[in-house]
């Protein structure tokens, strides 16, 4: 779209147009008076006008306006475009009878409120992009594909609640110049597959990538046809990761099953992108800095980069997150670390104040993600990508944690080309992207996990055998209430202990209630328990099946056995697992 395009030949950038509004963060259409132009014969009014005569919807606020109809943008048929503003340089003048307003000084927070524009991590680009701009919006409607989930989400993201976000990359040669990447002939395997998780507060988020070449099961997947019916693709065991797309004509909902049945954390929405979306959005942002440890020259991915930073956009960009050969081990993991620095650094490029102040690179992104993407159908709008860009666009970039998904070589094979979990960290890191637990030190939860074991921690523990406490279970497997007692009563002297039955809700977390008096009790069990302060829920005594006052214990989703010590503190990642922030470079080695 130029004004070239429209007729008008008169050195008005239309991305001029949309200004960024300090009081909302949001970018505005703004209009100035304009001569009538002649109207294109026919055009097609827009829904508000038809009801409401001289008016326009931008960025879901009703704005009325007298204008003519302008010529209708390439791209978008039909569709009236306000005229543009003055030309650049040349001053306004005021009405009559009104002076001109000194321009309102930008508070700190305002800005800081402009930032909620971005988002998190890759799709989070694309999702912020398209978020923050709402030039045609139905035209950009148009742009997404969308296709059925078939049952296997949790029906979409909420804003009250921790978001999972499957991102998939396919090897599908779609586009044009990709004939030299992928596999030819491919249909389209999940050669790229991160879990996205942010946490419900949004102080921190972890992208899980996940290997392609890891052996698992994929499960039957329930799958909509072209001509609407359903078929159940029989699922395979002990098979390639990637093979959860594509293969035997699965759909992203296949791969969403399979990650399901690998994590045991089930994903609120997809997005797929191909091998056009690397090279588009880094062109949208005018390219990123990625770092190298050392020369890079792979003749198999065509990339030929010095050491040190390097600027890298399009065709280049695309050929540095498909090379492995030239760097680390040669083989997919290291790929992915370099998939991982890359993404990083897009992120802080999405995040500096020369994107996100700039309406034509905003424009430019919303353009190419909207047409890098396919969605699954509670996606497939761009108000519902806007919802979604707005909660990842509060984290902070230095509390997302990117690592991989813990594994070994695969002890079935001799020749080394495949891995499989790593049976110790792997399930750690599971549970920790399930309970809602950061890979990150977020020092706002770290002061106040600090002054809380501190105010409950510190004094007095009663003996064991004073110790009175009802133990629930509120989301533990069935029997760890009666496991836990027996434990407490056997192994650690607290005889004075029952089993209460099924909480009335589930936890996320194991917690410990008591009352003031019952501190020195409730010091000793955490002790034994291993429960930190925050999990110490002073309160009210109740009493147990005797009628005597009793602490409740109740044992949360994080319960791992009868035993078994807990710890719900933010940052303990597993040993050996491999991490890094997207707000730090890391040079590719």
């Amino acid at each position: 779209m130029d004004a070239q395009g429209r007729g008008r030949a008169d050195d008005i950038d239309p991305a001029d147009q949309w200004v960024l509004n300090p009081n909302t963060g949001e970018y505005e259409l703004r209009l100035s008076p304009s001569a009538p132009q002649s109207a294109v014969p026919g055009p097609r009014r827009s829904p508000a006008r038809e009801a409401g005569g001289a008016g326009a919807v931008i960025g879901g606020r009703a704005v009325n306006r007298t204008a003519a109809p302008a010529r209708p943008a390439p791209g978008a048929p039909g569709r009236e475009v306000p005229p543009p503003r003055r030309r650049r340089g040349v001053p306004e003048e005021p009405p009559p009878g009104r002076r001109g307003r000194r321009p309102a000084k930008k508070s700190k927070a305002k800005a800081k409120k402009a930032l909620l524009w971005t988002g998190g991590t890759m799709a989070f680009l694309l999702v912020a992009g398209a978020g923050g701009a709402y030039l045609y919006i139905e035209h950009l409607n148009g742009n997404i594909t969308s296709v059925a989930d078939d049952g296997a989400s949790t029906g979409g993201f909420q804003k009250d609640k921790a978001i999972n976000i499957l991102l998939i990359g396919t090897d599908k040669r779609t586009g044009s110049g990709n004939e030299g990447y992928g596999d030819a002939g491919s249909v389209g395997h999940a050669d790229t597959t991160i879990l996205l998780h942010v946490s419900k507060d949004r102080t921190n988020a972890t992208a899980l990538s996940i290997p392609r070449d890891l052996i698992t099961d994929v499960p039957d997947c329930p799958t909509t046809q072209e001509d609407g019916t359903r078929k159940i693709i029989p699922g395979t065991e002990d098979v390639r990761f990637n093979t959860s797309l594509g293969q035997d004509g699965r759909t992203p909902s296949c791969t969403m099953r399979t990650v399901t049945e690998l994590t045991g954390v089930t994903p609120d929405n997809f997005m797929v992108a191909d091998f056009n979306a690397v090279k588009t959005l880094t062109t949208a942002v005018g390219g990123v800095d990625v770092c190298l440890g050392k020369d890079i020259d792979d003749p198999d991915s065509h990339l030929k980069l010095k050491k040190g930073m390097q600027h890298i956009s399009g065709e280049t960009a695309l050929a540095f997150v498909r090379t492995r050969h030239a760097v680390g081990f040669g083989g997919d993991l290291s790929r992915i670390t370099l998939q991982q620095n890359f993404l990083s650094a897009l992120m802080r490029k999405l995040k500096s104040n020369d994107t996100l102040t700039s309406p034509s690179k905003m424009i430019k992104l919303a353009e190419a993600g909207t047409k890098a993407l396919t969605v699954d159908s509670q996606l497939d709008s761009i108000t519902k990508l806007k919802d979604l860009g707005m909660e990842l666009g509060k984290l902070n970039i230095k509390n997302l944690t990117f690592t991989t998904v813990p594994v070994i070589d695969n002890p079935a094979e001799k020749v080394k080309a495949t891995v499989v979990v790593n049976p110790t960290s792997a399930p750690q890191v599971f549970d920790m992207i399930k309970n809602d637990v950061s890979f990150t030190e977020v020092k706002a939860e770290k002061k106040k996990e600090a002054a809380a074991v501190a105010a409950r921690l510190k004094g007095t523990k009663a003996d064991a055998s004073e110790v009175r406490v009802q133990i629930m279970n509120g989301g533990a497997e069935a029997g760890s209430a009666q496991a836990e007692l027996e434990y407490l009563q056997n192994s650690e002297g607290v005889l004075k202990s029952e089993n209460a039955g099924n909480a009335p809700q589930e936890l996320s977390k194991t917690t410990l209630e008591y009352a003031p008096d019952q501190a020195d009790q409730a010091r000793r069990l955490a002790d034994i328990l291993g429960l930190s302060g925050s999990a110490m829920k002073p309160g009210e005594s109740v009493t147990n099946s005797q009628g005597l006052p009793t602490m409740t214990l109740t044992l949360g989703k994080d319960f791992k056995g009868a035993g078994v010590k807990l710890n719900s503190s933010s940052g303990a990642t597993p040993e050996g697992v491999q991490k890094s922030t997207a707000d730090k470079v890391e040079c590719a080695k």
